[in-house]
């Protein structure tokens, strides 16, 4: 197997609204919010129109597009035996991505995250984890990581306790291990963890601008350079309208994103933009020619709703 993902299994839920919506809820627009109340979650879900639910997950989301470019993928994430449960997994199974999980009736439901769609494109997410956050070790299959060329992990994922051990079971039998920071919240969270893991444990880490200049505390764009440089490790990191860089040891390579796109909404473009790249990746192309694959993977999903193809 080339590749494979562990990360939230969450299904996503898609909904239009109109920016007062996110001001009246109390949400930061652009930013993932965790609900820890499940009736609180369920409360905000009710007064909204349902415009499409799709099996999503920031690592599934990826796993699903590199399948899609004809490499053979896995998926590792935590689901119940429930009406969203059966529905990921049949998701999955669709894209023919292996999906390694046995699924079983849990104290909490599959987890949901509400993806708020304003006119502006932007995506504001609601996630309620439900089991998904409640991966441990055992859920985890040392023999499904042997066996891939590489790992791709989620920075959503990381948290203290059993999602760590999961984690740390994972990179410590890893070929390869590759990891997507997530969220700017996310890294704040986790600021110490996660400049360890960048440092020290991984082979590639992706990140969007914000999420890499938080975690270095880097005052300008030329301090992550120069911080990735002394790494001697892979470094891509999406720029928005300033393209996407790779930065491996010496070598630094640009590229720029497609332009004259009819934008409809920017969910996913992080997680399609770590399809390409890591399709090119695995099939050794050049990294000029990875950065270019994984801005025609974000450029084809932000001009639909939803982040797969």
């Amino acid at each position: 197997m080339k590749i494979l993902g562990i990360g939230n299994a969450i299904v996503d839920v898609i909904c239009k609204v109109d920016d007062n919506f996110i001001t009246q809820n109390n949400l930061t627009k652009s930013t993932m919010k965790l609900f820890f109340d499940e009736n609180e979650f369920k409360k905000l879900l009710s007064d909204l129109k349902i415009e499409k639910t799709v099996s999503g997950g920031s690592v599934a989301n990826s796993i699903v597009g590199i399948s899609q470019l004809g490499n053979s993928t896995g998926f590792i994430g935590k689901i119940s035996d429930d009406k969203f449960g059966s529905k990921y997994e049949e998701g999955l199974k669709n894209e023919n991505v292996e999906y390694f999980y046995s699924k079983k009736k849990e104290k909490l439901p599959t987890g949901t995250c509400l993806i708020l769609v304003t006119p502006d494109s932007e995506r504001t997410m609601c996630t309620f984890l439900g089991t998904a956050g409640k991966i441990n070790e055992k859920d985890v299959s040392s023999d499904a990581i042997k066996k891939s060329e590489l790992v791709f992990l989620e920075g959503y994922l990381w948290d203290e306790g059993e999602p760590r051990k999961a984690f740390d079971k994972a990179i410590n039998n890893a070929n390869k291990v590759a990891m997507s920071l997530s969220d700017l919240f996310c890294v704040e969270r986790h600021k110490p963890h996660f400049l360890n893991l960048v440092k020290n444990k991984l082979d590639i880490t992706f990140a969007n601008e914000q999420e890499i200049t938080s975690l270095i505390e880097a005052k300008n764009f030329d301090e992550v350079i120069n911080f990735s440089k002394q790494l001697n490790k892979l470094v891509v990191v999406t720029r928005g309208e300033k393209g996407a860089i790779a930065i491996n040891g010496k070598e630094v390579v640009e590229s720029d994103i497609q332009k004259k796109l009819k934008i409809i909404d920017l969910t996913g473009a992080g997680d399609l933009f770590a399809s390409g790249f890591l399709h090119g990746y695995i099939n050794k192309l050049s990294t000029k020619k990875c950065l270019e694959k994984g801005t025609e993977m974000a450029s084809k999903v932000i001009q639909q709703i939803g982040a797969r193809l």
